[in-house]
């Protein structure tokens, strides 16, 4: 494969494929297991992703890159083979978490900003010598009363695109994630409000960007849709975000950015299947659509496996299932009768 960014950040966006985010932390797989019934044990952890990355039909048709955590990316298959050789030889570009999480922002209650630029030119370089070709780093952006302030959203971007600039200094295509989340309290963060605070965002973090001369072409954005908040008093219909979605990037993304790949952000499976399907439908557009799905990808392979080895080929069908809806929603072809068919 090419060293270059931009054909990086291209295989990344591939025509019917998405990237598997399967960088939860420690803390948050405990979780997942612990809805299983599994003890989150390292060879637990390895065994369960491993199960994913040699699920064939998906990996080589509808995935076209996997987010690690750093415990992942070091770790070998039970047979010895690196975790990172089985994703290259699928034809999927291994990618690592890099940022520290999103920790309370000081004078500036309910809100956060992401830690973990102090050392990272480093850990670049040492990622990159493991395989690594692309990075994540998520923002979070809350929707309350009063928030969120210029000083959060300010200090969110500048920390992505200095993180975006360390990232292509080191040769690895930066995912750049702001996510709006969707889980605010108040019962006013209806669509509308989100589309506000995502053309906000998405313009300072371009601004940054432009600042900390990234290369646009070889980056991946990564952001929410436009959607309504869970406690909002009105919920936008499918139709509704995905146009809201669409009219929102075409304000704020440039053409120069090869693709944009969707987080899930709470939404249900099907939900965040359909909504992306119905943006690629709106077409031609300037930038590759596509998805970038943690628990929309792997929820049901995880309920489908719950820890046992005779539940592998289940769990894997499970999986590849929803690689395949995906997929055909990143081209524009995902429909209600095609999911039930398929299932």
């Amino acid at each position: 494969m090419s060293e270059r960014l931009e054909d990086i950040a291209q295989a990344m966006v591939a025509d019917g494929k998405g990237i598997l985010a399967a960088d939860e932390s420690t803390g948050t797989i405990k979780k997942r297991f612990d809805s299983i019934g599994v003890e989150s044990t390292e060879e637990n952890r390895r065994d369960y992703r491993e199960m994913l990355f040699r699920a064939d039909d998906a990996m080589k048709n509808c995935i076209s890159g996997v987010i690690l955590f750093d415990e992942t990316l070091r770790q070998k298959a039970a047979d010895g083979t690196p975790l990172v050789d089985l994703i290259k030889a699928a034809g999927a570009v291994p990618g690592i978490k890099v940022d520290a999480g999103a920790k309370d922002m000081p004078g500036f209650p309910g809100e956060k900003i992401t830690e973990g630029l102090d050392g990272l030119r480093d850990r670049l370089k040492e990622y990159h010598g493991l395989g690594a070709r692309f990075a994540k780093w998520r923002a979070v952006i809350d929707i309350a009363d009063g928030i969120p302030s210029w000083g959060c959203v300010k200090a969110n971007a500048h920390a992505l695109a200095r993180y975006a600039a360390l990232c292509q200094e080191a040769g690895i295509v930066p995912i750049v994630e702001p996510e709006v989340l969707m889980d605010g309290p108040v019962a006013a963060h209806d669509a509308d409000r989100c589309y506000q605070v995502t053309e906000w965002a998405l313009n300072t973090v371009f601004d940054e960007l432009f600042e900390q001369r990234v290369l646009l072409e070889g980056m991946v954005l990564k952001p929410n849709m436009v959607i309504s908040g869970k406690n909002a008093s009105r919920q936008a219909s499918a139709e509704e975000v995905a146009e809201k979605t669409v009219r929102c990037l075409k304000s704020t993304v440039p053409a120069a950015v090869p693709g944009i790949a969707f987080l899930s952000g709470g939404q249900s499976d099907e939900e965040a299947t359909r909504h992306l399907s119905l943006m690629n439908a709106m077409g031609p557009l300037p930038w590759k659509l596509t998805f970038s799905y943690g628990r929309a990808l792997q929820a049901a392979a995880l309920k489908a496996w719950g820890g046992k080895t005779e539940n592998v080929a289940a769990a894997q069908s499970a999986f590849s299932h929803r690689a395949r809806m995906n997929g055909l929603a990143a081209a524009g072809k995902w429909s209600a009768d095609q999911e039930k068919q398929a299932a």
